[in-house]
């Protein structure tokens, strides 16, 4: 038993860190928590789905089977003894009671009996009566359900671990080890999974998830099981009319609900309902949670811009979220492939001292319905709006995850288009800042790029830099030659190509020389670049228009000394969408909740029983003795408290009074 309770225990630490710790989050998430070394500790102990890891339901096993066999053990005699009235006790044994009280009485022993049985019955005593040759033996009790609680207690802890295995995945697990059910770890649509991909419709038991778009019907859940899926079909079909989605005044989702079609696959039964969260619905036997949203699909047009070479020409992209997009000839690249993995229409952003965003996933949105982020004020908070996110994988299989905002932001008082880059998931994107032209665009930076890249425009604003800045005209061509040099390198690779040959003690007065040189040529190239576009010079009428042009200039600096490490051929920017949106419901049949309400109503009866209801048992021992009779009475309970002496006290006062 000191076994089964240490192991109630340390099931109730286990639940108690599962509740602290979030369950069931991408591996990325617990390695940017605890870091590598921990993550590969606690990882062998599951603690990331802590309730149907191996060891948890094994407890909880040998619980129900321990405190079953302890139940069927012990119960039978606790009944009996409940029930038992323990009348065949003798004078001797009352004798060796504590509590017991010995006196002469002048009453018969008929008439003794009777005022005691009349007492015991004023107070919700039930006794029986045994008469012998040697006189008269009541034996009474009450409060015999005080034995109850205890049944109730351990059955409450049987029948609580069994509603916890039924509603953990111990059932599928089963069917994966028994049965000829294998988890689906390809990619592949739903109609083409296998019948060893499936569950039985009939499933006692699941939580699974279900993803439909906007205007789409779904019968079937998906199950995460170890490291694939499992197809769960449900006995209903859910078409999604419509999803709507409530903002707060920051861009903070405040609500969101789906308006469904239910269609009965038996009778063709269908009925509307609304799914909002907190309010699911329940329907033979199934429960369905609005869980969150997702894209669903959503169709982009985007532009395309080259990053290599002296080309400037744009081109046309046109893909769905999900799906792959196919590059045209136009862009010149053939050896890559783009997937198009997101659309974001809102993006709040804490910007405040130019801080960059990182964009959250859904399910941290989902935090301000939940109430979560429901009361956060901040005035630095706002929609950025509209961002796409992309991969590109290269002909090794290697691939980044790439970010691109629609609209420019004002960071650090330059309007700018953010583009951002990451290796994986679990690291954080890393911004490049692209200044925005007179018209909210990239055009003029990415035509500006390929000018940099084209030697008779870079000779063109060298010589213009040397004709502006040289003292004299002996001066001239060793300074044209030198900014001609240094674009060169810089366009090739930025401010490391420039230091590349340099010794370490050198370097910052080379680039105290070259970044200036460099800033001012390119300034040069801007103006010669917007005349062969036939676009009017850069304003630099007055001190304000100078200021915004030089921090145009030093903004595009800088963004071309990060292109050489920008992990793509072509830059892709947001143009225009149809976003589609999908819901996502969780989809659980949990026979095991209503079994553990069950066992939660065993547990309050049984220490409410054990607690509160006390039992008591009284002999009085009656025999004749002359005229009157010898009365012998003892008392006895299972706790001997001080409120039991008291009683006792209480009892022997009565007692004294009714034998006189």
């Amino acid at each position: 038993m000191r076994f089964a309770v240490s192991l109630l225990m340390f099931i109730c630490v286990a639940s108690l860190i599962g509740t602290v710790l979030q369950q069931n989050q991408a591996p990325s998430t617990y390695v940017d928590r605890f870091g590598p070394f921990w993550f590969a500790l606690f990882d062998k102990f599951s603690i990331w789905h802590i309730y149907n890891s191996w060891w948890f339901l094994l407890i909880m096993g040998f619980l129900v089977v321990s405190t079953s066999i302890c139940l069927l053990r012990n119960a039978p005699k606790m009944i009996r003894d409940a029930r038992s009235f323990r009348e065949y006790v003798r004078g001797g044994s009352l004798r060796a009671f504590h509590h017991r009280v010995e006196l002469a009485s002048p009453l018969a022993p008929q008439e003794a009996s009777g005022r005691i049985e009349q007492w015991l019955r004023s107070h919700g005593y039930k006794w029986k009566r045994r008469e012998d040759d040697e006189g008269v033996l009541l034996a009474a009790k009450k409060g015999g359900a005080n034995r109850l609680g205890y049944i109730f207690a351990h059955a409450a802890i049987v029948v609580i671990c069994v509603g916890g295995l039924l509603d953990s995945e111990l059932l599928l697990r089963l069917q994966v080890w028994l049965g000829d059910k294998h988890p689906i770890t390809q990619n592949m649509m739903i109609a083409d999974v296998p019948e060893s991909g499936r569950l039985p419709a009939g499933n006692p038991s699941f939580r699974a998830n279900m993803l439909v778009p906007d205007g789409s019907i779904s019968g079937n859940a998906i199950v995460s099981l170890e490291n694939g899926v499992l197809v769960q079909p449900l006995p209903f079909s859910i078409k999604l009319n419509k999803f709507d989605v409530e903002y707060y005044s920051t861009g903070m989702p405040s609500s969101f609900k789906s308006d469904v079609e239910v269609i009965d696959h038996e009778t063709g039964k269908t009925f509307n309902k609304v799914i909002e969260v907190n309010e699911p619905l329940r329907y033979k036997g199934i429960t369905v949670y609005q869980s969150s949203f997702d894209d669903g699909g959503s169709k982009l047009e985007l532009l395309g811009y080259p990053l290599h070479g002296s080309g400037e020409q744009t081109f046309d992209v046109e893909g769905v979220v999900g799906q792959a997009a196919k590059l045209p000839a136009a862009a010149g690249v053939s050896n890559v492939s783009v997937d198009l993995t997101g659309l974001r229409v809102i993006n709040v952003e804490n910007l405040d001292n130019g801080k960059e965003p990182q964009p959250k996933d859904v399910l941290q949105q989902v935090a301000a319905v939940t109430g979560s982020a429901a009361g956060a004020k901040n005035e630095h908070l706002r929609n950025v709006g509209p961002s796409v996110q992309y991969r590109v994988v290269d002909s090794n299989g290697q691939s980044y995850e790439f970010t691109n905002y629609m609209l420019p932001m004002q960071l650090d008082g330059s309007e700018v288009f953010l583009a951002g880059v990451r290796r994986s998931a679990a690291e954080p994107y890393r911004y490049m800042r692209i200044p925005a032209d007179a018209n909210h665009s990239v055009a003029e930076f990415m035509s500006l790029r390929a000018a940099l890249n084209d030697p008779g425009m870079r000779a063109q604003a060298a010589e213009r830099f040397a004709q502006a800045n040289a003292n004299d005209a002996a001066q001239r061509p060793l300074l044209q030659k030198a900014a001609e040099g240094a674009l060169e390198s810089f366009a090739r690779g930025g401010f490391n190509e420039i230091v590349v040959k340099v010794p370490s003690a050198e370097r910052e007065k080379v680039l105290g020389f070259a970044v200036p040189m460099i800033q001012l040529s390119l300034a040069e190239l801007r103006d010669i670049n917007r005349a062969r576009n036939g676009l009017a010079p850069v304003d630099r009428s007055n001190p304000q228009a100078q200021q915004a042009a030089m921090r145009w200039t030093q903004t595009a600096l800088l963004a071309f000394a990060n292109l050489p490490d920008y992990p793509a051929p072509v830059f892709l920017s947001l143009k225009n969408f149809q976003q589609v949106q999908a819901s996502v419901f969780q989809v659980a049949r949990s026979p095991g909740k209503n079994i553990v309400y069950l066992g939660c109503i065993f547990l309050v009866l049984g220490v409410f029983s054990m607690f509160y209801i006390r039992d008591r048992r009284i002999w009085v021992w009656i025999r004749p003795q002359g005229q009157g009779s010898e009365l012998l009475a003892a008392m006895t309970s299972q706790r001997r408290t001080l409120d039991f002496s008291r009683e006792f006290e209480r009892f022997k006062d009565a007692f004294k009074r009714l034998s006189t």
